[in-house]
């Protein structure tokens, strides 16, 4: 299955550049840069500044992320929770509300079986 802003939700995050827009915690909107770990209930974000990498934990619950693909074919539905926007050089912002990501990555990303991501 392609990455494309419709099925973003059921894809590995692990690597994917991203931005948080929105969170409980005003302490982390604005947070940019890269997931390095997913897990059930956080995404850990790896963020460079001034020369130096560190790693920051949001939760996802209570977070909308804005994840930056590379999109093919800017015409796909929209699924529930997310919005797409082109910015003229192949890559899509997909915003996704933070809740739509909670479970185990590997349980979301399945292809298989009674999913409620599918």
């Amino acid at each position: 299955m392609a990455l494309t802003p419709e099925t973003l939700p059921r894809h590995e995050l692990n690597g994917l550049p991203v931005r948080v827009v929105e969170s409980d915690d005003p302490g982390k909107v604005g947070i940019e840069g890269r997931v390095v770990i997913e897990t059930t209930n956080t995404l850990r974000i790896e963020v460079r500044e001034n020369g130096e990498s560190r790693v920051v934990q949001v939760p996802k619950s209570g977070s909308v992320f804005e994840f930056a693909i590379t999109d093919d074919a800017a015409d796909f539905r929209k699924g529930s929770g997310t919005t797409s926007k082109l910015d003229g050089e192949g890559v899509a912002y997909v915003t996704v509300d933070g809740s739509r990501l909670l479970s185990r990555p590997a349980r979301r990303t399945e292809t298989n079986g009674d999913s409620p991501w599918q």
